[in-house]
């Protein structure tokens, strides 16, 4: 039965995607593929991941709603339709996440005209990779605390310091840099670059070993690296209302240009884990701890859902941030309960390296597990979170 709450455009386009992805499924690729964007680690896992964020983007199914003018499809309200279908098809993940869910839309809202034609269209189809250069050793979940300083000269920016946690350093062409440029004000003194990265002068790129042997993540340093004015995003002193649009996105806030992509349920895997594990003495599937503990998690994804499909109603958004908010702080805790579940029916079969042929799922349990972290830490940790939730949209005193 039709969707009521699409339109003709939406459900012409819905019928399409499902089509396209049915049609093109992603060719099997000759190497290991990361979980998420940020483990991408070797040449060849980029090169495999960039060329399919290519088709889809070829196909419409990335910049869906971007206008035409600037390499987009021009569809609306299409891009989540998009993603849906490539989801339900167990596609791979877009791997330009960076650019997609926060560079595009960013420049969108605050790019000029010649900065929207000049970096969209290679963001939409991985031809160029963006990182994001936010956070510094001593300037995490405290933003406004940044100390990479930007020196005017004339018409071009002489860039000093450090950042840290940088996902696609080591592969992208550029980043969108949030920098001080005035000591005498905390946030009007932040000013937005899109910064150029690989092999600019001045600026260099130190790959992060994490525990589970992956690089994704890389320590980026500037030393008196130099950008022209023109790459300025909006006017000086701006950045903190810049970062606040990206971050808006970052944690969920619209569909961005396209994305990681995931399982449609992700809770298929873990029951097929607990059919072939042993717990107690009988099938983990049978246990009735094991049981309940999957039925909880599939409540829980099933409030996920619900709630995503809330956030296109707006009678029920009175505040902007809501829905996002809590969708980041729900969706990364519930993939880190759905990992750690997977360790626990695992059992000690969960200790064997992922290379080994007889870890459970080639080692995906150990390794998402370590993994979702990450992501209760990205865009601000989920503690931050709840504090701008209860602060901002519920008006509750600020913690001391």
């Amino acid at each position: 039965m039709p969707d009521a709450s699409l339109t003709s455009e939406q459900l012409e386009f819905q019928q399409y995607a499902r089509q396209w992805t049915a049609q093109n499924p992603a060719p099997a690729p000759s190497v290991r593929l990361p979980l998420t964007p940020l483990e991408v680690k070797t040449a060849p896992q980029i090169d495999y991941l960039r060329d399919w964020q290519r088709r889809c983007y070829e196909a419409g199914l990335v910049g869906t709603d971007v206008p035409t003018d600037y390499g987009g499809h021009g569809h609306n309200a299409c891009q989540s339709i998009a993603n849906r279908a490539l989801a339900d098809a167990g596609a791979p993940f877009m791997v330009n996440v960076v650019g997609l869910t926060m560079m595009v839309p960013t420049v969108l809202e605050h790019g000029t005209e010649e900065q929207k034609r000049k970096f969209i269209p290679g963001a939409l189809s991985a031809e160029e990779i963006w990182c994001q250069g936010f956070s510094e050793p001593g300037a995490g979940s405290d933003m406004a605390n940044q100390q990479t300083f930007a020196s005017r000269s004339g018409d071009e920016w002489v860039v000093n310091g450090h950042k840290v946690w940088t996902s696609f350093g080591h592969f992208a062409k550029w980043m969108i840099l949030l920098a001080r440029t005035s000591r005498d004000h905390k946030y009007d003194g932040l000013t937005y670059f899109l910064c150029p990265i690989e092999g600019h002068p001045g600026v260099s790129v130190k790959p992060l070993v994490k525990m589970t042997g992956e690089t994704g993540f890389n320590e980026v340093f500037f030393d008196d690296a130099v950008i022209p004015d023109a790459l300025r995003l909006d006017d000086v002193g701006k950045g903190w209302t810049v970062a606040m649009t990206t971050l808006t996105f970052e944690r969920g806030a619209g569909e961005g240009a396209g994305g990681g992509n995931s399982a449609s349920n992700p809770l298929d895997k873990l029951i097929q884990l607990a059919r072939g594990s042993q717990r107690n003495g009988q099938n983990a599937a049978d246990d009735p701890v094991t049981r309940d503990a999957i039925v909880q998690l599939a409540i829980t994804h099933e409030g996920i859902r619900s709630s995503s499909r809330r956030a296109r109603v707006p009678a029920l958004n009175d505040h902007p941030m809501r829905i996002p908010l809590q969708q980041k702080v729900s969706s990364s805790e519930f993939q880190q309960r759905l990992a750690r579940l997977g360790v626990d029916i695992a059992g000690a079969r969960s200790t064997l390296y992922k290379n080994d042929s007889a870890a459970p799922d080639k080692g995906h349990w150990p390794m998402s597990y370590m993994n979702t972290y990450g992501m209760t830490i990205a865009a601000g940790s989920n503690e931050i979170q709840r504090n701008i939730l209860g602060e901002r949209v519920l008006g509750l005193p600020k913690s001391k």
